[in-house]
C-alpha cells in the first residue's frame, strides 16, 4: 500500500476514534443484554455510530487529493456520529441515576490530562499503527476496565467531547486549505483555462487591453452579440477585458 493512501493513520483524530470504537464495542458486549436491550437496537446503533467515526475520517482523508469538499463533508459526518454516540453514553449515565463528571472533578481532570504518543510507524505501517492504537487505549484502562458502567461511560463521554473539538479544528483547517487551493472542480476549471490559454497562444491571440494577459476566444451567449465570437481575458472573472475578433 502507498503511504499517501494511508495518510489518515497519522491523524490523532483517527487514533482516538479507533479507541472510542473499540471501547464502545467492549461496553456494549459487557452491559447490553436481552433485559435492557431486548431487540439489540441500542447495541447496533451505538456500535455503528462508533464505527462511523474512524470510517468517515479515513474515507475523507483518502479523498482529499481529488475532492476537499468531500473530505470536509465526511469529517462533519464523523463529528455528527460522534455526537449521537455521546448522547447515548450521557443517557446511560442518567438512567443509572447518576450525572456526568463535573469538569472540576478529579476523575475528569485525570482523563483530560492523559496525553497521546506521536505515531512512529516506520515502514510496517499497518502492524505498527494497530500496536499504537492499543497502547494509547491502555492508557485509559483505569476507567475503561472497572466493570462499572457509569465510570466507563463517563470516560467515553470525555473522550468523545475531546475528539469532537479536535474534529472541529480539523474541519476549520480543511476549509482554510479549500479557500486557498480550491477543490477538485476548481482545479479542473484551472486546467481547462490553462489549456485554452495555451491554444490561444499558439493561435497568436491578442493580449488583454486591461491587464496584458493573453486572451481566449469565447462565444457570447446573450445580448445583441449572442452567438458571435469575441476575445475574452484569460484571467476572467478577475479581469473582464474584451476585444472584438475583427481587431
Amino acid at each position: 500500500m502507498e503511504i499517501k493512501a494511508l495518510g489518515f493513520y497519522w491523524l490523532d483524530t483517527w487514533v482516538i476514534a479507533n479507541i472510542i470504537h473499540l471501547a464502545t464495542q467492549d461496553f456494549c458486549e459487557k452491559y447490553l443484554n436481552r433485559k435492557n436491550d431486548p431487540c439489540g437496537r441500542q447495541y447496533d446503533q451505538m456500535t455503528q455510530a462508533a464505527r462511523s467515526v474512524p470510517a468517515n475520517i479515513a474515507e475523507g482523508s483518502s479523498r482529499r487529493s481529488t475532492s476537499k469538499e468531500t473530505e470536509m463533508k465526511l469529517s462533519d459526518v464523523a463529528r455528527a456520529s460522534l455526537s449521537e454516540l455521546t448522547n447515548d453514553y450521557i443517557n446511560w449515565i442518567i438512567r443509572h441515576d447518576s450525572f456526568p463528571w463535573s469538569v472540576k472533578s478529579t476523575e475528569h481532570k485525570e482523563v483530560i490530562e492523559v496525553q497521546f504518543d506521536r505515531p512512529a510507524y516506520k515502514d510496517d505501517i499497518l502492524h505498527n499503527s494497530c500496536i499504537h492504537i492499543l497502547n494509547q487505549k491502555h492508557k485509559f484502562d483505569k476507567w475503561l476496565t472497572t466493570q462499572d458502567s457509569v465510570t466507563e461511560a463517563n470516560c467515553l463521554v470525555i473522550l468523545c467531547n475531546r475528539l469532537s473539538m479536535m474534529l472541529r479544528k480539523q474541519i476549520t483547517s480543511q476549509f482554510e486549505t479549500f479557500r486557498e487551493e480550491g477543490g477538485f472542480t476548481e482545479k479542473l476549471t484551472a486546467e481547462r483555462l490553462a489549456s485554452r490559454t495555451e491554444k490561444s497562444a499558439e493561435a497568436n491571440a491578442p493580449v488583454c487591453p486591461k491587464c496584458g494577459k493573453l486572451m481566449i476566444r469565447r462565444v457570447a451567449h446573450k445580448g445583441k452579440n449572442s452567438g458571435k465570437e469575441f476575445w475574452s481575458c484569460s484571467a476572467y472573472p478577475n479581469c473582464n477585458g474584451t476585444r472584438s475578433i475583427d481587431n
